[in-house]
């Protein structure tokens, strides 16, 4: 059973960010190495880090989980200089996807345009009858 999930993130919505308290909420959302990633020079990319957030909400769209909170942290999505976007998963966001049957690797894409941050995220599960719990 293939699953995809999607989600858009506002650039205006990280600006908000970065300004809410010098920007410690963004820090509890990501990791230090995941913002690192999107330091350019002297500047912070807001694409960048839009792009990231957008991912971590499409990839949690995939556990089925509309009832728990996004363990921001548990996924990490890094990207090395010309290579695909990579998601690791811990903790939290790794057992809810065993728990939603997906067990092999997850693939992102991000992109931005304008004041947007847009990405996708698919993986394959187990069929619908293999997974213990589902939405109602």
């Amino acid at each position: 059973m293939n699953r995809v999930g999607v989600d858009i993130v506002p650039l205006a919505r990280v600006r908000e960010l970065l300004a809410d308290k010098g920007g410690s909420l963004l820090e509890r959302m990501m990791r230090m190495d995941e913002i690192n990633e999107c330091r350019r020079a002297d500047w912070l990319d807001v694409s960048a880090l839009a792009g990231r957030i957008a991912a971590k909400e499409a990839v949690f769209k995939l556990f089925l989980r509309g009832d728990s909170v996004l363990p921001w942290t548990g996924i990490k999505i890094s990207t090395a200089a010309h290579s695909w976007p990579e998601v690791e998963l811990e903790g939290v966001a790794q057992t809810y996807a065993r728990d939603s049957g997906i067990t092999g690797p997850i693939s992102v894409s991000i992109t931005h345009d304008g004041d947007y941050a847009i990405a996708v995220a698919a993986a394959i599960s187990a069929s619908p009858g293999d997974i213990p719990h589902q939405l109602a």
